[in-house]
């Protein structure tokens, strides 16, 4: 219930067989305006829970990709796994379609927390299923949590991340629930009065970020961690890291390419997002069109301040110009009297204290 994206219900399989269809006839529209020899060095499986899919749907699905565009050498392939929906045949034809980096969905492991959200999934469910994605030889394996959701405390949460520490994921993302039930449906069964006040989950974001580093988890910024051996934590310490619409990433490749209902794809100079509406999608694709709605097209300004903007997140410190600081020093100095932010001379710099709201 507390899921802040596009979701849509069903008691049988055959939306979900017919979503599948849908994403190859867009994958073979997309086939028409690539490049010969093209590869990915990227591919991801989001959307909360593609491992819904039955074995002989990932293996078209996947198919149907690789196929228009094989893996390059050193590929990163990683999917979302529910520990509700995945089981042994699952995980056999991912690993063969070439998964190997895993996203699991955890946000709290506290039983009254997960009934609270309708999400359950015992401790061992998870502990089971990282150990047999480190079997096959995972490369990686990342854990999403949640602070802020109904009737969990500080406390509570100190308990699920000694256990988080103890499954030592190679990556963590820790987010913040926002209650939007005016604009989710799911989150109108979540009761608002069970939710913790705001100083809980100040607290809860700080003493997680206490427990994670102590543990040795390496601050990549904003909302993720990473043990120091993980792409992530080296391209953090080499200068090298980016963000995109899935969060922090080692990868440089100026292309993103989101395929299905309402994704959002970015190129050098545009950003598109196809239809967040599944009826027009298929409608769309059924009659061989695009199912793109809407588009920017970013002025070189905008492609500057982007950059600016990228490197404030992933540096914790960026070069201003002449124009550019006298243009935001204004809005500036009241984080700079908080103790957020530093300017001297030309250069930003956020503080320890304001990293996780930057």
């Amino acid at each position: 219930w507390f899921c802040a994206c596009r979701t849509q219900g069903t008691t049988s399989d055959d939306p979900v067989i017919a979503y599948a269809n849908m994403l190859q006839a867009e994958i073979a529209l997309l086939a028409l305006h690539l490049p010969k020899g093209v590869t990915l060095s990227r591919l991801h499986w989001g959307g909360g829970t593609p491992t819904m899919l039955a074995p002989g749907l990932i293996r078209d699905l996947a198919g149907a990709i690789l196929n228009v565009a094989p893996l390059a050498k050193g590929a990163e392939f990683s999917v979302e796994i529910d520990p509700n929906e995945i089981d042994e045949p699952r995980l056999d034809a991912l690993t063969a379609a070439g998964m190997n980096r895993a996203s699991i969905g955890v946000q709290d492991f506290d039983p009254e927390v997960q009934k609270a959200v309708h999400r359950i999934q015992p401790v061992e469910q998870v502990f089971d299923l990282v150990a047999s994605a480190r079997k096959i030889g995972f490369e990686s394996v990342n854990v999403d949590l949640i602070y802020g959701l109904p009737k969990q405390s500080p406390e509570s949460f100190d308990r699920t991340l000694k256990q988080i520490n103890a499954l030592r994921p190679d990556r963590i993302a820790l987010y913040a629930y926002a209650h939007l039930p005016e604009r989710f449906k799911p989150q109108r069964r979540i009761v608002a009065a069970e939710l913790p006040v705001a100083s809980s989950k100040i607290a809860m974001l700080s003493r997680s970020m206490d427990a994670l580093m102590n543990a040795g988890y390496v601050y990549v910024g904003m909302d993720h961690f990473a043990l120091p051996e993980d792409t992530l934590a080296v391209a953090k310490r080499q200068g090298r890291l980016h963000r995109n619409f899935q969060g922090y990433t080692d990868d440089d490749c100026d292309a993103l390419i989101g395929l299905g209902a309402s994704a959002i794809s970015s190129l050098p100079e545009l950003f598109y997002q196809n239809t967040p509406d599944t009826a027009a999608y298929r409608s769309s694709l059924g009659e061989g069109r695009s199912p793109v709605v809407r588009g920017l097209k970013p002025t070189r300004e905008d492609i500057s301040i982007a950059q600016l903007i990228e490197r404030v997140l992933c540096d914790f410190e960026v070069k201003l110009d002449a124009n550019m600081k006298d243009a935001v020093y204004p809005k500036l100095a009241p984080l700079i009297q908080a103790g957020l932010v530093g300017l001297h001379g030309s250069t930003l710099t956020v503080s320890a204290r304001g990293r996780p709201y930057s």
